[in-house]
């Protein structure tokens, strides 16, 4: 299929995680250097929701597959808390 097509099928937006609507425009901008929880958990969101393929936002993000799915886990066991930084031992520990 070609990448244009596959594109077409992609959603316009997606929710949030805070329950707003999520745009390509919306996302973090791709020179993010400081990742706050609600940026790691909106970029979570555009994946889960297909706005953005896991390809995509590594590539967009710089980031690796390994942080990116880092991120997903953490919020799928702690909620966007899990995404603390100073908090990020104790809840890998958990």
């Amino acid at each position: 299929m070609p990448r244009d097509a596959a594109n077409q099928n992609r959603p316009q937006t997606v929710i949030g995680p805070l329950g707003e609507r999520l745009s390509l425009a919306d996302l973090p901008s791709p020179g993010t250097k400081r990742w706050v929880i609600r940026r790691k958990a909106e970029v979570v969101a555009a994946v889960e929701g297909g706005l953005l393929s896991l390809n995509d936002a590594c590539a967009r993000y710089h980031l690796s597959e390994e942080e990116f799915e880092g991120w997903r886990r953490l919020i799928s066991a702690h909620g966007l808390a899990g995404l603390r930084t100073t908090r990020v031992q104790q809840y890998r520990d958990a």
